[in-house]
Formats: structure tokens, sequence, C-alpha cells
């Protein structure tokens, strides 16, 4: 049999056990650290020369300017056109579907009148320009390029530039023909710490933007970590979750392979299963064992499910809600009969898919919502990236003559209170005599 930890609810030292089972530290390696300080200090102060000399060293790649890493979106649409049929097809639903949700998402601006004619809104607009990170070293994700893209687009922003590495020079042609599918306007052939670097500060030929999206290594993650406050950022993403709430009617084939689409990612990634039904935990097992050596990444999948992994069972359906609000998924699968009777009881998941036949595996591709999503238990405060994340919002306040009275009075109340003297006259000026 696969090791993977076998837990119980029932055990008096339970929660201590899913304790250290959660546990991962979020501390950032020091010299990951004090390596990507450099860069981004030397990104800062040198511009393109300094993004042209990281290029040659960590994706060899010889160019005698920035421009010369410029991906044209003549390159971007031929790279479409090229596209065989059947990927083409696929890439074209996966965005239809991702820009139908998220265009629900679009918030408006509002206002409204107080009985004195005092004016008070919200208005709703978009950021200007926006950095989308691709990764492109051990593998390429065209779902990145849709993910982060699309709801961009949908929020209205300006710009949006898109880097991406090409080790060697290579370039993957459905990430170049997803990029011309959402309408990235300009996309660079960089990437690594150097690549936010560039969009955070900008370069004479990489424009500054207002906020980075995206995921990449630990050098990238640490990089968004140190420019966040000159840019905005989406999260700090950490390794990828699956939680299953199983009540021991599905396939335990299906489990298995579940659990393994994101155990597959990394020796971190982390896979859980939470069932009631003691049988069915060991035809899971037995699944896991059987099909593992059939998995191109399974010697990935086995150190994950060992060191991070496990099958836990619980007393019913109910303790495992309770259960999955502590451990706060990024994905969430509710494996039961009735899936609707559990969603009321979930507070804390990034995505949260229902019934049988809802594998975790469409929802990061096609099925609609976005897949970049908080880990880590961030689930338990934040959400998934959507077009609220490219939209800010503005208070408007519009103060009659007659509201100048009312309020006033009350701002000098408080501002005397508080001892800010001009704050109070201020309000005071505008009395009537």
């Amino acid at each position: 049999m696969i090791a993977i930890q076998r837990l119980k609810s029932s055990a008096p030292d339970f929660d201590q056990q899913l304790a250290a089972l959660l546990a991962f530290d979020r501390v950032q390696d020091p010299q990951i650290d004090t390596i990507v300080a450099a860069i981004l200090e030397d990104v800062k102060r040198r511009g393109d020369v300094a993004v042209l000399e990281y290029t040659r060293r960590f994706d060899h790649i010889e160019a005698s300017s920035v421009a010369q890493l410029e991906i044209t979106t003549d390159e971007m649409q031929r790279a479409l056109k090229e596209l065989p049929a059947v990927q083409r097809s696929a890439l074209e639903l996966a965005a239809r579907r991702v820009r139908n949700y998220h265009e629900k998402q679009l918030a408006q601006s509002w206002s409204y009148a107080d009985d004195d004619g005092t004016r008070l809104g919200q208005q709703v607009t978009a950021l200007d320009r926006v950095g989308i990170y691709v990764p492109g070293g051990k593998a390429a994700y065209p779902s990145s390029v849709l993910m982060n893209t699309l709801p961009t687009k949908i929020a209205g922003v300006g710009e949006i530039i898109m880097v991406v590495p090409t080790p060697e020079g290579k370039k993957n042609l459905l990430v170049l023909a997803a990029a011309a599918l959402c309408g990235v306007d300009r996309a660079f052939a960089i990437g690594g710490a150097q690549a936010i670097g560039a969009l955070a500060y900008g370069t004479p030929t990489i424009p500054q933007v207002d906020k980075i999206v995206g995921p990449g290594n630990a050098y990238v993650a640490a990089a968004k970590r140190r420019v966040f406050g000159m840019v905005g950022i989406d999260m700090i993403a950490g390794p990828s979750e699956i939680l299953i709430v199983c009540d021991g009617s599905t396939d335990p084939d299906w489990i298995a392979m579940d659990m393994f689409s994101q155990a597959e990612h990394d020796e971190m990634a982390q896979a859980i299963l939470l069932s009631p039904d003691t049988q069915f935990i060991e035809q899971v097992a037995v699944s896991i064992s059987r099909l593992l050596p059939e998995m191109p990444r399974c010697e990935v999948i086995a150190a994950s499910l060992a060191k991070r992994g496990a099958l836990i069972q619980v007393r019913d359906l109910d303790e495992a809600c309770d259960i999955v609000n502590r451990i706060a998924p990024e994905h969430l699968e509710l494996s039961v009969t009735n899936p609707e009777a559990l969603l009321t009881k979930i507070r804390h998941a990034g995505a949260i898919f229902l019934g049988r036949y809802t594998s975790e595996a469409l929802g990061d591709y096609c099925a609609g919502p976005n897949h970049v999503l908080p880990t880590s238990r961030t689930a338990r405060f934040s959400s998934p990236l959507g077009v609220y994340d490219f939209q800010k919002r503005s208070s408007v306040i519009g103060v009659s003559e007659q509201g100048a009275q009312k309020l006033g009075r009350v701002a000098v109340t408080l501002a005397d209170g508080e001892g800010l003297s001009a704050h109070a006259r201020a309000a005071e000026l505008r009395f009537k005599r």
C-alpha cells in the first residue's frame, strides 16, 4: 500500500494531528529573499540592461535589447491560427465559459440622495494597466492566461502586459494563442524576479503596471511579496490543495484520481479525503495503490501523499463540514448524494465542486469560475481572483447647503473632541450667517 496518513476524528489527539497535517511554513527562504532583493534593486537601478543580463543568465537567450524580447501581437495571432483545430476549439470553449462567468461579477457605480439633497455614492473604475505573469519554465499554462487575463479585460483595464519566460527561446504555441484570444496588448519573453521588477518599476521598454497577477516559482513569489505596495498583487499562493468529502457512494477510483490531480503539482501539494465510511476509505487506499504506478508523475504524487496527504474517518457528514471550515481548502469536492444540503454549511473554501461528476480538473480549465484561489487556509478571509480585483471604488460625496448645516455641526462636535480645530473651523465656515 502507498504511504498515506490515516486519521480518525474520534481520536483524542485528532486536533493536534490535523494541525500538524495542515502546517505549512510560509516563511520566505532567506537565501531566495536575498537573491530576489538584489535582482529587484538592480532592475530598478539599471532597467533594460539588468533585465537583459538576467534573461541571458537564467533563460539563455541572447538579445541586444529588451525590444527584441517583445512578442508581437502578429506573432500571437499567428499562433492562434496555427493551433490544431481540436486545441483551438477547446481553448475557445474554455475562454467563452470563463468570460461568461466573470461578466456577472462586473460592479457598477451607484449613488443616492439624502432628504436634504446631499448626494452620496460610489464610483467604480478599472485599473489603468495590469501585468500578467505566466509560468513558462518546466511547463506552459495557457489556462493561466485565460484565468488572469479575461477578468482583467472584462473589468475594463486599459492595457494588459504579459510576461512569460521562454528558456532557450522556446515559445509555447498554446500560451501565445491564448494571449491572442484574450486580447493581451503587449507581451515579453522574460520571467523570474527580473520580470516582476520590470513590471513593478518600469523600464525604458516595459511600462510600469498598477497590479501584478499570476503564479510563479519561489523567486517570483518572493519578488511579488517585495514589490507589494509599489504595485498591487493578487496573492502569495502556497502549494495546491484538494479536500474531498465523500459519503462512500462514489467510485473510489474517481476519488483517488481527484486526489492525484492536485498531488501531481509538487511534493508539497495536499490531498485529503473525509468520509464516515471506513470500508470506502479502504477502497480508496486500494485504488491509490493500484492507479499510482500508471501515472507519469507517480513519484511526485507519492511524495505529496506521504508528506501531506490523509484519509480521515469522520463521525458523519456534519462533522466533515466542521472540519472543512477548519481546513479552509483551496478546492473542496462535495462528492455526496445531496451536495446542496452541505453547501449551506460551508463557510471557508476557495472553490466548491458539487456532486460526483464535478471533478476539480474541470474547474482548472473550463468550468468558468477562476482557478486562481486562496491556499494555506487563507480562504478564511480571501476570495478567488475575479473582475473585482481589477476594479477600484471611489467614494462620492456631494453635500448640499442644507446638509452642510446639519452635518457640519456633527463634524464640529467630533473634531473638537479630537482636538483638530482646523477640521472644526472648515465645517463652521460653511454655516449660514
